[in-house]
């Protein structure tokens, strides 16, 4: 299976006023290490908080909205309502890197960090580590 992160939406917000990433479309690009990922919209489910059983088998998951919204799912900011239940949530993308992590350091350009890390996991901790 492919990796895949989640990248809170108010991350990318400080990550782009400060030009740390650049988002073009349904890709964004990591400036320092040059990598580029391909996102699509996508909340992740904190807790429930009527204390009912959450049927729908979403707390603890990143879901994208499409998903979510074929469960009937009203979202707005960091609150989701399905059928009976509410969540707390926190709005944002899921990333999958484009192309393999071996393609990404053959093709990195001159001066990016990716030369010190041997994996996606390895980058994105340096870049997280950083920038936090």
């Amino acid at each position: 299976m492919k990796n895949r992160v989640f990248f809170p939406q108010a991350a990318l917000d400080d990550w782009i006023a400060s030009d740390r990433v650049d988002l073009n479309n349904d890709e964004l690009l990591i400036k320092t290490e040059g990598r580029r990922y391909k996102i699509i919209e996508a909340i992740r489910v904190l807790r429930e908080v009527t204390g009912s059983a959450d049927i729908h088998e979403v707390l603890g998951r990143v879901k994208t909205r499409a998903f979510l919204r074929e469960l009937g799912a009203e979202i707005l900011e960091g609150s989701m309502i399905i059928g009976d239940n509410a969540y707390d949530v926190i709005p944002g993308f899921i990333g999958a890197p484009v192309g393999t992590f071996a393609e990404h350091r053959k093709a990195a350009p001159a001066g990016t960090a990716s030369s010190s890390p041997t994996s996606d996991e390895e980058l994105l901790a340096a870049f997280l580590t950083s920038k936090m």
